[in-house]
């Protein structure tokens, strides 16, 4: 079975905008995840709120160039959203107060086998839900 990863918004800004902390360069980490996945023949996840959360900053257009590195390769797959997700999601951001967004995507990775990719701190509190990781741990 393909290598199953959902990535969480934050990964998708440190690849395009070539992102960096103080101690890392995290775009590099990020493209060369990527680089792994298509090498491995993985499969990348997103859903329309990765989008969502992507067109705060970017054009319809830059999300395209965005997903252009792995779309034309046939291993970004798109998945839909239930309403039981989005219900379990208010549930739990509530109950761990964390935001909706994260814990949807938490779901997301869950219910379809992947691992959730991400830097996001609010991830610790969902780490029962979804495995999770930095893209440095999987390199």
């Amino acid at each position: 079975m393909k290598q199953r990863f959902y990535l969480d918004t934050s990964i998708w800004r440190d690849y395009y905008e070539n992102r960096s902390d103080s101690s890392k360069q995290l775009g590099r980490l990020a493209l060369q995840l990527l680089l792994k996945i298509i090498k491995q023949d993985g499969q990348i996840f997103y859903s329309d709120f990765v989008v969502q959360e992507l067109m705060i900053k970017y054009s319809k257009e830059e999300i395209s160039t965005i997903f252009s590195i792995i779309f034309n390769l046939d291993l970004l797959v798109k998945v839909l959203i239930s309403k039981e997700q989005a219900k379990e999601a208010t549930i739990l951001c509530k109950k761990r107060k964390v935001p909706f967004g994260d814990a949807l995507h938490a779901i997301l990775a869950r219910d379809n086998k992947a691992i959730m990719v991400t830097r996001d701190k609010h991830f610790k509190k969902l780490k029962d839900i979804a495995e999770i990781k930095k893209p440095e741990d999987l390199l």
